[in-house]
Order: structure tokens, then C-alpha cells, then sequence
């Protein structure tokens, strides 16, 4: 998105297009750099938290004020006592900060990001009119947006757990960030960011709408992605045009593996994984968490079976044979994971 808005900007509109890009340019460094570190070297840049007794949820939002120089940010919210008065963006990163702990913690069993326990540290309010959250490998970041095209990123629960996600994925198999692995991160991530909206709202698979930033593009009839149905989360966008995702393998869109390329299209091609875990959810029905995501969970964090370069087949083999491990050979379960990527034509 960033790059067809850089491409296609007006004159009076490019210096914002830049430097969003620029933003976006140096938090992707910033990721890749923590993605590549051994847990030693992690750990020498990012002590772990003293382990408590009882795993509990240690999280601080700053307010940047408009400034791009983290060390600036204002305490405004630190683990349940709110410093200043909380704005709606404090109160967004709270809620989705904290749905995004619970969910990993009381389903899955996971402390935190990097399951020791880390302090999650959310920075609202960065830069004037930034375009995007990020993840850059230690912490949360999120723009204001241009107010015409974009809204708050704090705005969707979904996202702010997609981004936290990207931290889960460094911490476990560190899916490389281009082509087919890159597109599984940005699915995983996806995935994991619907079922945190799904359960803070109590949505079943049937009641949610499987849509990705419903409320960050701005418009009633648009979102960023939709799992249901890629290719569809935008459609005759009057900026952004239709949405590129496709749903099934056939369809997979070959861009070059660099910055420009989207990596090969990360953020693209991996509308195929979203539809095999939507179909795989939606079969089995009730709520996603419950059976999916634990399957997808158990494929996630199985690195000695989850490669950095997993493909497509890789990750669809994986989850089949979690599937088959968690509800036994023939199961249900095991079923509904094959008729999902089968859908997807992986």
C-alpha cells in the first residue's frame, strides 16, 4: 500500500509518502537486525524480565507526541496504573495489549512475546501523520495516519496483535522476511491477529467478519485484508484502487525479492495461507482459538520442524501432522486442515 501511495502521490502529497517510507524502511531494518540475533546475543540487548512466580503481564504505553525519538516518549499508562489521563489510542493499545497477552497466555501457554516474560512497550502517537504500526523487534510503534486515507493504527485489535505476532514469530521459527516464508510470517501474524480481535469480542467463526484493519482504512465499505474472501478487503479504493491479495496457489503473484518487490510480496501472497486457515476455522466451527489456532500454534512454534525459508507445502505439511498429533490420525480436525489448504490449492 505504502509503495502505490509513494508511486502515485501528488507533488504536494510526496514529502509524506517519503517519509513514511523512510519510517517504514528503517523499522523493517530495525526487525530483520533482532530476527537474525541468537538468544544470547537477544538477551545482551533485551535482558529478560526476573522471572515471577506467577507469569503476569508487564506492559507500558508512551505517548511520542508527535516525535520520532523513542527515548522521548511520555509514560502515560505502565501495568494496570494509568500515569496521565488516557486518550483513545492509550485506551486501544490497553485493550488490545492486554487481549493479545491473555490469548497467548490462557490458550496457548505462552509468557509474553518471547515467552519469558517481556515487558511489552507500546509508543502511540509516533511521527506526524505516519501511515503504519510496527514491530521493530523490541516494541510497538504506531502512527496517527493521514486522517484521510488511514485512521488511528491503535484503531483495530487485530492489528496491534498481527504486529505483536511478528515478535512470536522472532522469538520461535523466525519465518526470513521475503517470498513464500515471508508471506507465511505475514499470515501468521494475520491469523493470530483474528482470533485476538475474534475472542476480545466473542465472535465465532461464523459471526466474524474475517476482515484485517476494518476500522485503520478509513470508509465504511473498506479494510487492509480479508481472510474471508482476498482480494476483496478494498475494492475501486479511490487512492489505493482493488486489493492484489489472491486466495488459492494458482493465483500466487511473482514480484522481485526486494524492498520495492514487497519481498517478493509478502504482504500480497500470503492472502492464499489467510484463506487456508479461514476455510480450516470456519469447517470446524465455534470459536477459532479453540482447535485451529492450536494447531497453527503447534506449527509455529515447532523449530525444529519449521525452517526460516518454509514454504507454502512446508507449513501446510506441518500443520496436517499437528492436526493428526493434537486429535488423532483421521480426526475431524486433521480433515479440516487438509480441506483448508486444499481450498487454497497449496
Amino acid at each position: 500500500m505504502s509503495d502505490k501511495l509513494l508511486d502515485e502521490a501528488t507533488k504536494s502529497k510526496l514529502p509524506m509518502a517519503l517519509n513514511t517510507d523512510l519510517r517504514n524502511s528503517r523499522f523493517r531494518s530495525d526487525r530483520a537486525f533482532f530476527a537474525k540475533l541468537t538468544e544470547t546475543q537477544r538477551a545482551a540487548l533485551i535482558p529478560p524480565p526476573k522471572q515471577a512466580a506467577k507469569p503476569v503481564m508487564k506492559m507500558q504505553v508512551y505517548d511520542m507526541q508527535h516525535d520520532t525519538v523513542l527515548s522521548k516518549g511520555k509514560l502515560v499508562w505502565a501495568n494496570g496504573k494509568e500515569k496521565k489521563p488516557m486518550d483513545a489510542d492509550t485506551k486501544n493499545v490497553v485493550a488490545a495489549g492486554t487481549a493479545t497477552w491473555d490469548m497467548y497466555f490462557q490458550i496457548f501457554g505462552r509468557n509474553s512475546v518471547d515467552n519469558l516474560g517481556m515487558v511489552l512497550k507500546h509508543y502511540i502517537h509516533y511521527d506526524n501523520k505516519y501511515d503504519n504500526a510496527f514491530w521493530d523487534g523490541q516494541r510497538m510503534v504506531y502512527g496517527d495516519g493521514d486522517g484521510k486515507i488511514f485512521g488511528s493504527f491503535t484503531a483495530d485489535p487485530d492489528i496491534i496483535g498481527h504486529e505483536l505476532t511478528h515478535g512470536v514469530t522472532q522469538y520461535e521459527s523466525g519465518l526470513e522476511y521475503h517470498l513464500q516464508s515471508g508471506a507465511l510470517n505475514e499470515s501468521v501474524s494475520d491469523v493470530f491477529g483474528i482470533m485476538i480481535k475474534q475472542r476480545l469480542l466473542n465472535l465465532d467463526v461464523k459471526k466474524s467478519k474475517w476482515l484485517i484493519g476494518e476500522n485503520v482504512l478509513k470508509g465504511a465499505k473498506y479494510a487492509l485484508r480479508s481472510m474471508k474472501a482476498p482480494g476483496t478487503g478494498y475494492v475501486n479504493h479511490p487512492d489505493l484502487g482493488t486489493d492484489p491479495q489472491p486466495a488459492t496457489f494458482d493465483k500466487f503473484v511473482n514480484l522481485p525479492d526486494t524492498d520495492r518487490g514487497d519481498w517478493g510480496g509478502v504482504h500480497i501472497n500470503s492472502g492464499i495461507t489467510n484463506f487456508a486457515f479461514y476455510v480450516t476455522a470456519f469447517n470446524l466451527g465455534g470459536y477459532s482459538w479453540e482447535k485451529a489456532g492450536r494447531i497453527w500454534y503447534a506449527a509455529l512454534t515447532d523449530t525444529q520442524n519449521l525452517k526460516s525459508t518454509a514454504s507454502f507445502a512446508d507449513f501446510k505439511n506441518l500443520t496436517i501432522q499437528k492436526g493428526e498429533q493434537l486429535f488423532g490420525t483421521g480426526s475431524l480436525e486433521a480433515q479440516a486442515v487438509r480441506d483448508g489448504w486444499n481450498a487454497a490449492k497449496v
